[in-house]
């Protein structure tokens, strides 16, 4: 086979820590472009993003050479930081 190409669609669906209600409609767009910034700089697609107070839903195109794992602890650990830096909530933030 001289061109072969693979895309594979995955949906992530993670939620924060205890499904405690704490993203807030008031930031969670400046999340959501944020995640997408984490997974453009890891070199895959964002598809659709979106989610509830309590979980988020992100449907990306995946190449097949990077690792889902990889990916998912990329973009939890970094929000994570981020969300916590901004000081959105009173407490630690976590996925």
């Amino acid at each position: 086979m001289a061109n072969t190409y693979m895309q594979l669609y995955i949906q992530i669906v993670f939620a924060v820590k205890g499904r405690q209600n704490l993203v807030s409609t008031i930031w969670k767009d400046e999340l959501y472009k944020y995640i997408t910034g984490i997974v453009t700089n890891e070199g895959q697609k964002l598809i659709a993003i979106n989610g509830m107070p309590d979980h988020i839903h992100i449907l990306i195109g995946l190449k097949p050479d990077k690792s889902l794992s990889d990916l998912v602890r990329a973009i939890k650990a970094n929000s994570s930081r981020f969300i916590n830096e901004k000081r959105w909530i009173n407490g630690k933030f976590e996925w």
